[in-house]
C-alpha cells in the first residue's frame, strides 16, 4: 500500500501513524516507545516531530467542511484531511494519542488538558446515555474520591471492594472504577477478576502509578484505562495533561465531549508527552530499583511501623512512620516535599493532609490511609544519596527498638 507523504500540519497525522505502525512488523515495547507516533517523520525528511501551535486553519470549501462537521458530530471519529480547529484536534496531540495507544495496546486514545478532565468526560459520556451510576472501589485519588462522591457530574456512585463489584451493579450502573495500584497505598485490584464482575459495564482502570511498562489492563479485560499523564508519561514535573486509552467508538465520544467541554491539551503539551514516552520504560525501570532497594531498607528500619509496596513492583512507596510524618516532611533536603509524582527527581508528600484531605476522614482511614502514612515517588538520583536524605528525616531510633516494620502487599 502506498502512503502519501504528509505535511506536518496535517490532521491525518495520528491516523498515518496508526496506518503505519499496524503495517509495520511487531515491535517490542521499549521500540514502541521510541517510534510509535513518529512514523511518517523520516518521510517528510524530519527527525524530531513538530509542533503545531495553530488554533484555526483555512478553508476555502465550505460544503467539504459542513460535511465533515456532520460526521464529527455523528461519530466524533477524527475529521479526515486537514485540520479544522484546535478544539477539534491537533496534529501534535494526535502524534500523543497514538503513541499512547500504541503503549497501553488499545485502537485509541483522547488527550485532555488534566487527568481530571479525562475521568470527567468519561463520567460525562455514560451519563449522556442515562447511565449515572458507577461502582468505584477504594483507595482512588484524593480527588477522583471527590468527583464521584460529591456528585459534581450528576453522578452517584456506590463504594465497594472488589469481592463486591457485580453485587453493586445496577441497571442504571454505567462504569466501573479502579485503580492498581491504588493512590497511595498501593493496593492491587486483581483487574481480570474484576473485568469478569462488571459483564457489560465497561471497567475503567486508573494505570497511572503502574504504567503500561508494568501493567496493560486492556489484555485483562478492562475497556477503559486512564492515566494522569502528569505524572510518568511526562515524568519530568513540567506538564499537566490526562489521557484516556480506549476502543475507537468510545474514543468518538470522548472526543465529542471534549469539543463541547473544551478540556483540549495544548500542542507543547502533547509535544512534552510524546517525548516523554520515548524514555518512559527507562525511566520506569532505573526508578523501580531505586524504589525496591528503598523499600527494602525501610522494611528493616525499627522508626518505620509498615512499608507498602505492590507485587507487580514500581516507583511508587508508602510507608508509615512510628514518629511524626509531618516532621519527616520537614526534615528532607535532597527529597523535595511535594504533591505529585512520577518525576525524574524524588517527592514525597503526606496525603492526609494534602492529596487525600479533600476525602472524608473515615473514608480515608477506612481505605488505609492513616494519619502516619508518607507516599512517596522515587526518582532517578544514587539511591544511596535518597537513603541518606530519609534517614536523616527518620530522626532517631526509637527506644526501646520497635520490631522491623515488613512490606505488605495488597
Amino acid at each position: 500500500m502506498e502512503t502519501r507523504a504528509l505535511d506536518s500540519g496535517d490532521a491525518a497525522t495520528g491516523e498515518a501513524n496508526r496506518m503505519a505502525s499496524a503495517e509495520s512488523p511487531a515491535r517490542r515495547f521499549a521500540t514502541e516507545a521510541v517510534h510509535a507516533g513518529r512514523d511518517d517523520l523520516a518521510r517528510q525528511g524530519l527527525h524530531a516531530p513538530p509542533i503545531d501551535l495553530s488554533t484555526t486553519y483555512p478553508s476555502y470549501d465550505s460544503r467539504a467542511e459542513a460535511a465533515r462537521i456532520d460526521a464529527f458530530a455523528t461519530t466524533g471519529a477524527e475529521p479526515d484531511g486537514p485540520p479544522v480547529y484546535a478544539r477539534l484536534g491537533n496534529p501534535t496531540v494526535a502524534r500523543f494519542e497514538t503513541a499512547l495507544a500504541r503503549l497501553e495496546g488499545t485502537e485509541s486514545a483522547v488527550a485532555f488538558a488534566s487527568g481530571m478532565a479525562a475521568l470527567s468526560a468519561v463520567l460525562l459520556v455514560r451519563a449522556s446515555l442515562g447511565l449515572r451510576h458507577v461502582v468505584a472501589v477504594r483507595p482512588l485519588y484524593g480527588c477522583s474520591d471527590h468527583l464521584l462522591t460529591a456528585g459534581l457530574l450528576g453522578s452517584e456512585v456506590t463504594w465497594t471492594d472488589p469481592a463486591g463489584i457485580a453485587d453493586a451493579l445496577r441497571p442504571d450502573t454505567g462504569l466501573v472504577l479502579v485503580e492498581s495500584p491504588a493512590n497511595p497505598t498501593l493496593a492491587e485490584v486483581d483487574v481480570r477478576a474484576a473485568a469478569h464482575a462488571c459483564g457489560s459495564v465497561p471497567l475503567l482502570v486508573d494505570n497511572t502509578f503502574a504504567t503500561p511498562v508494568l501493567q496493560r489492563p486492556v489484555e485483562q479485560g478492562a475497556r477503559l484505562v486512564l492515566h494522569s499523564a502528569t505524572k510518568y508519561l511526562g515524568g519530568h514535573g513540567d506538564v499537566l495533561a490526562g489521557v484516556v486509552a480506549c476502543d475507537e467508538e468510545f474514543a468518538g465520544r470522548l472526543r465529542q465531549v471534549r469539543f463541547a467541554t473544551g478540556g483540549v491539551l495544548h500542542p507543547l503539551a502533547g509535544y512534552l508527552l510524546l517525548r516523554g514516552l520515548s524514555t518512559l520504560p527507562v525511566r520506569v525501570r532505573a526508578a523501580s530499583a531505586n524504589a525496591a532497594e528503598l523499600v527494602r531498607r525501610l522494611a528493616a528500619d525499627s522508626r518505620v511501623a509498615r512499608v507498602h509496596y505492590p507485587s507487580i513492583g514500581g516507583a511508587m512507596v508508602a510507608f508509615e512512620v512510628h514518629g511524626d510524618p509531618h516532621q519527616v516532611i520537614a526534615d528532607v533536603r535532597l527529597i523535595t516535599p511535594a504533591v505529585s509524582l512520577g518525576s525524574v527527581d524524588t517527592l514525597i508528600q503526606h496525603p492526609a493532609s494534602i492529596s487525600h484531605r479533600i476525602v472524608d476522614a473515615d473514608d480515608r482511614r477506612g481505605a488505609g490511609v492513616s494519619d502516619r502514612l508518607l507516599r512517596m515517588s522515587v526518582g532517578l538520583e544514587d539511591v544511596e544519596d535518597l537513603w541518606a536524605d530519609l534517614d536523616a528525616a527518620l530522626g532517631e531510633e526509637p527506644a526501646p527498638a520497635r520490631v522491623a516494620a515488613g512490606v505488605w502487599h495488597a
